[in-house]
């Protein structure tokens, strides 16, 4: 399919994307398309230091020859993540201004300039990305840290999204392989996304599935050339995570496109962790993540559920108080200490219905391990990939270790509403055996 096809569909079932315009040297349509969904609106272009000099300055200086009365605002932080401060920054701008948010960078600033614009009466605003690094340009839903909590606050989508490839292959080669990896994670989380849909927790969306899974092995298939900087390959990927967007936007939740894989960097953000005195990007988190349920599945895939004692899982499932009490104890020193009680409490199911679940897993277990084998990539393949492209291959490579990970997965597996491969482990009472399998055989970490 190629890239036209591919942004046609994802129009389609994009609920509030309505342009996407992406291309060679294309910052100077930027005034364009801004008066198609603004005209006659007051801009502020939003960027940092590194993303004006990327694009930021070029589009000011385009929409100041366009006529467009416009502004800048440059965050004054030299590193920072989507926080709530910076969200409160944007808002103090954008309300005593009037003016219409034309975000210029990459994940972060997009983030708070979708949820700052937002907080003006539900105000639109305009993407332009400078780094092929995540799929958040395009998505329902801002990930901000707040209360020292990551959380998805819901907020539209960029009502435009525009992507110049000259100015994403410059982007730091990091930035390219850290968006690479946050593209990879779909293998996982789809299969994830597949478990809950077996069990009747959250049903696949079919716009939602199909405009990026159906191409995601594709998309995935030229690691070399976005190593190289080729823009053709970057092209390709940057339409992989706009897709990744657009199925959010259809399904209105991230479900699409993340579960366990981004937990595990959803905690490096909560803890703030550091490596080498310096916070670590979502994707280059994401990657390790994406490793760890690729191995998880692995392991998984070799159990055999044919003979699942249904009735012994059942009478072994725990109350919902005494899961609200595992939460508690194992959250007392996280920095978001009531984050697992009340994740749990909204994802609990009692015993009948946990019953139904593992009756529906045991029944379909020959047929949906075919169809899990065929979604999720070994974790070999997975590791080549992100050597080749130069993203993490080891947990070491953002500064964590397996067994910091295997400490961090009963957090995982209770931080998240949403239906996770160690909540049917839980369930089916085979979670110690799948999590030591995976980090610990014989005394050695397996992989």
């Amino acid at each position: 399919m190629n890239n036209e096809e591919l942004i046609r569909k994802g129009l389609e079932i994009a609920t509030q994307t309505k342009s996407y315009v992406i291309g060679k040297n294309i910052l100077g349509q930027v005034p364009e398309v801004y008066n198609k969904h603004f005209s006659g609106k007051k801009a502020l272009v939003v960027a940092d230091d590194n993303t004006w000099k990327a694009a930021g300055e070029e589009v000011y200086k385009h929409m100041i020859a366009a006529g467009i009365d416009t502004e800048k605002f440059l965050f004054p932080d030299k590193e920072f993540h989507a926080e709530w401060k910076y969200v409160e920054m944007l808002d103090e701008q954008l309300k005593a201004s009037g003016r219409i948010a034309v975000s210029v960078g990459s994940g972060v600033i997009n983030d708070i300039c979708k949820l700052s614009s937002f907080h003006q009466n539900n105000q639109r605003y305009l993407s332009v990305a400078t780094a092929a690094s995540v799929d958040g340009y395009s998505s329902f839903g801002a990930s901000i840290t707040y209360q020292n909590a990551k959380q998805t606050f819901d907020c539209p989508a960029p009502i435009a999204l525009m992507a110049d490839t000259v100015v994403l292959a410059n982007a730091p080669k990091e930035m390219t392989a850290a968006g690479y990896a946050d593209l990879a994670a779909k293998v996982p989380a789809g299969a994830e996304w597949m478990i809950a849909d077996l069990v009747g927790t959250e049903p696949i969306i079919p716009d939602a599935w199909h405009v990026l899974q159906d191409v995601l092995d594709d998309l995935l298939s030229n690691p070399q050339g976005v190593a190289d900087g080729d823009p053709d390959a970057i092209a390709d990927l940057f339409n992989g995570l706009t897709l990744s967007g657009f199925a959010m936007q259809a399904a209105q939740s991230s479900r699409p496109a993340s579960c366990c894989d981004h937990l595990y960097s959803h905690i490096m953000d909560m803890t703030h962790h550091r490596y080498h005195g310096k916070l670590q990007s979502h994707g280059f988190q994401v990657a390790v993540g994406t490793l760890t349920m690729c191995a998880v599945f692995e392991e998984f895939l070799k159990m055999d559920f044919s003979q699942l004692d249904v009735d012994k899982c059942v009478a072994n499932w725990p109350s919902l108080e005494e899961e609200q009490e595992r939460a508690k104890v194992l959250f007392e020193d996280f920095p978001s200490p009531e984050l697992g009680y009340t994740q749990i409490t909204q994802k609990y199911n009692d015993a009948e219905t946990v019953r139904k679940q593992l009756i529906a897993f045991k029944e379909n277990w020959p047929a949906f391990r075919e169809k899990i084998k065929a979604q999720v990539y070994p974790y070999s393949k997975m590791k080549d990939l992100f050597r080749i492209v130069g993203a993490p291959t080891e947990p070491e490579h953002v500064g964590v270790t397996r067994k910091y990970l295997l400490y961090r997965t009963d957090f995982v597996q209770l931080m998240r509403w949403r239906f996770n491969i160690y909540d049917l482990a839980k369930r089916g009472m085979f979670y110690d055996e799948l999590v030591h399998a995976t980090f610990d055989r014989m005394g050695t970490l397996a992989f």
